[in-house]
């Protein structure tokens, strides 16, 4: 594990809680908490869901995949990137040399926290509980791959779910 960057990456899926645990965790370590997706807002100057419809979703991959490398390398506290970050393979060749906390969420948890949220392009549509089914069925394997710890969420407070992660990441120091 890296010495540089940051303390803790909290990676999954929408609705997983991963900017509330983020922190929550990054509290209790006593450290600044950093959210990839407000990063990329910052430099594009618009919201994610107005990139994914001016802009297109490659383009806002691009801008994810620098603003994750950035701030691995800046940022000492908790990270949190957005759920999409992991589909690339750069993004987590990276990550490799980070602690991750992958926040588990299951399909009617995840569906029921996200509704039908405007903010979430990739939710949109007619069938929310099919996308986000195809959303989970593609990243699950991709969250697993970068996990250092995975925390279940479903049936966890989110205070609970950082006081886990807390726990286990100081197992893994």
């Amino acid at each position: 594990m890296s010495e540089q960057g940051p303390q803790a990456v909290v990676v999954g899926p929408p609705g997983a809680g991963k900017t509330t645990v983020g922190r929550l965790i990054a509290q209790s370590l006593g450290v600044e908490f950093r959210d990839v997706d407000h990063d990329i807002e910052q430099a594009a100057g618009k919201p994610i869901s107005d990139i994914f419809t001016e802009d297109g979703e490659p383009h806002f991959r691009r801008l994810e995949r620098a603003a994750v490398a950035a701030a691995l390398t800046e940022h000492q506290g908790v990270l949190s990137l957005g759920g999409g970050a992991v589909l690339a393979e750069e993004t987590r060749t990276l990550l490799k040399a980070h602690r991750v906390v992958f926040l588990a969420v299951g399909m009617a948890e995840g569906v029921k926290r996200t509704g039908m949220s405007s903010a979430r392009p990739l939710l949109a549509g007619i069938n929310p509980r099919a996308t986000y089914k195809a959303l989970l069925d593609a990243r699950l394997p991709l969250y697993r791959e970068v996990a250092s710890i995975e925390i279940d969420t479903d049936r966890n407070t989110e205070e609970e779910v950082a006081e886990q992660a807390v726990a286990r990441l100081k197992e893994l120091a």
